[in-house]
């Protein structure tokens, strides 16, 4: 990626002090959403992502995920999979829990969308902790399907999120286009 288009993204990430709690810097990316050329360019990296891992589907996570994963499918050509928050998905599903910093959560995917032979993109707006990408890869391998790579938006490198996932990552690459 160009210098110029990781300006172009940085600048439109609007920082939110003490959202959703008091301390927090929420990174909203509806700015960079709004904005056209923004959102074109982040898809055509992500895009690339897809073609230069030899993806055949994308995997967007809930739910910003989902915005940045169903663009860059279209772009792509390829199917696009959306992994969701247990009990949102009719018919059957395959579940997979995690931890969180105060508690457990699952997320869920069509037990039919993945199989033998696809080569996955999970697409996320930010790794943070690393819990939610973690478990959806865990979701994609136990579907039969092959982990091309992770990529995401943002970065929070002072969580920890690559460490965690390095292990799940399984040799699979892990881009950030940005790193905070």
């Amino acid at each position: 990626m160009s210098a110029s288009t990781a300006e172009l993204l940085l600048s439109r990430i609007r920082d939110v002090p003490d959202y959703p709690v008091e301390g927090v810097v929420f990174k909203d990316i509806t700015p960079l959403l709004a904005d056209p050329e923004a959102f074109a360019a982040l898809t055509a990296e992500l895009a690339e992502l897809a073609e230069r891992y030899g993806a055949t589907k994308i995997v967007g996570l809930e739910a910003r995920g989902f915005i940045l994963a169903a663009p860059v499918a279209v772009s792509a050509k390829l199917g696009f999979i959306p992994v969701r928050k247990a009990g949102k998905l009719p018919g059957a599903t395959l579940k997979q829990g995690y931890e969180l910093e105060y508690g457990t959560a699952e997320i869920e995917v069509h037990a039919e969308d993945l199989a033998p032979g696809d080569r996955v993109l999970v697409i996320d707006d930010v790794l943070a902790t690393g819990g939610t990408a973690e478990a959806s890869l865990a979701l994609v391998r136990r579907a039969g399907a092959e982990v091309a790579g992770v990529a995401v938006l943002m970065e929070l490198g002072f969580l920890g999120g690559r460490a965690r996932l390095e292990p799940a990552l399984g040799g699979a690459p892990l881009q950030a286009l940005i790193t905070l």
